[in-house]
């Protein structure tokens, strides 16, 4: 078959690892034509235009910035995508025809992309993995507003959103908690279109660090080798609740009986840095983005990952940075809004604990019964739950079945 997928990061090829590039190489080895339509950011240097790389076809197309960028230029960027995707479409790969349509949100206004694709491709199956619920999102979290001027703004992207759902055939929502979060919020949706097609990985199973090896690493660090070592690693923006994550670190700032590693980028690491650099906290270490393979063999000497997100939103993320951590038979910390679900799976099936991020007392409670649990025991069972759910077969099957 003939598979399309649509992307709003900038692909030049699937060799990295990741939940998309993962899907994109099982579609490939399992014998379909897959092609790529991936944006090429203005400021990006990438050229744009249709090439084969690692057996699939990708067509990158010429966008203002996504991502990184101001709310103003965004909303612009992802206003605007719609039309340069189906013009790049009928511009290069106007004669193939696809069986399978795929994309993914963030953003929500593809519809007219995909309309195109229908008219062309009467037959194929048209699926959504919704990553993001936007502009809900951006609402729980001050971005955006309901009423006033950006109101106007939420009200045509809300409108954006509803077009991309009537427009799929089929909606594979990350976790339970999402399939019931969409269908009560869109009551006009067909309860049979949507499931659970969850954040999805290829297993790559390093095994057990040896402990000479973890140490040396840690020290090429400067991380304490004498006790358990809890990690945050990823973006670092407004959903993931800086300011809470700060509370907790300056509340547990001088313990003894554990360390903190936070590792990654965005919008709100300067705000973290800047806390880090005036406290001097003894237990905690920052770090900025570091290359995939360093950041693995980081992971790998870690012992406990965090998960955090602001307390405000209503919609249930459900962050992919759990897979990492679940790959590496580490237990987890969650630190959540109500609404989400990773951290009342993560307890429920006895690989992490978790409580609202609200609390600083909460999460210093979790914390202290996370340093005297069976973290071993734990982490075997974070990764033999990834083995059940969140293999890459799992998302593949879950689309594959309509076709």
């Amino acid at each position: 078959m003939n598979v399309i997928f649509f992307m709003m990061s900038c692909i030049t090829d699937i060799s990295h690892r990741g939940i998309y590039s993962d899907l994109m190489r099982k579609i490939r080895d399992e014998g379909h034509t897959l092609y790529i339509v991936s944006p090429r950011e203005r400021s990006s240097g990438v050229k744009a235009g249709l090439s084969e790389v690692d057996g699939v076809h990708i067509l990158g197309v010429r966008t203002l910035k996504l991502q990184k960028a101001n709310v103003f230029e965004k909303g612009l960027g992802q206003v605007l995508v719609d039309s340069q995707f189906r013009l790049a479409i009928k511009r290069e790969i106007k004669d193939v025809h696809f069986d399978v349509i795929l994309y993914v949100t963030p953003p929500i206004t593809l519809s007219g992309a995909i309309k195109y694709l229908r008219r062309n491709n009467p037959s194929a199956k048209t699926y959504l993995l919704l990553k993001d619920i936007f502009p809900q999102n951006a609402v729980d979290i001050g971005m955006m507003s309901k009423t006033g001027l950006k109101g106007i703004l939420y009200r045509h992207f809300r409108r954006k959103e509803k077009a991309l759902y009537r427009v799929s055939d089929h909606i594979g929502c990350m976790s339970p908690a999402n399939v019931r979060y969409l269908l009560h919020h869109n009551p006009e949706i067909a309860a049979e279109k949507v499931e659970v097609a969850p954040n999805s990985i290829a297993l790559h199973d390093a095994g057990e660090m040896d402990a000479t090896f973890r140490d040396s690493f840690r020290k090429k660090y400067h991380l304490p080798v004498d006790r358990p070592i809890f990690i945050y690693g990823g973006n670092l923006g407004k959903p993931q609740g800086i300011p809470f994550l700060i509370s907790c670190l300056e509340a547990n700032a001088s313990r003894q009986d554990c360390h903190f590693l936070i590792i990654g980028s965005g919008t709100e690491f300067p705000k973290l840095k800047e806390w880090y650099l005036q406290a001097r906290p003894e237990s905690v270490s920052i770090m900025g983005a570091l290359p995939k393979h360093e950041y693995d063999n980081l992971v790998r000497s870690c012992d406990v990952g965090l998960i955090f997100l602001d307390y405000r939103f209503t919609i249930p993320n459900y962050p992919s940075r759990l897979l990492s951590y679940m790959e590496n038979r580490m237990p987890v910390l969650c630190a959540t809004d109500p609404h989400t679900d990773v951290g009342s799976i993560a307890q429920e099936n006895g690989y992490g604990y978790c409580c609202l991020s609200n609390s600083v007392e909460d999460f210093t409670r979790i914390l202290d019964k996370m340093i005297h649990s069976d973290r071993q025991e734990m982490g075997e069972k974070a990764y033999s739950f990834l083995k059940t759910h969140y293999l890459v077969n799992h998302t593949y099957q879950a689309i594959m079945r309509h076709v």
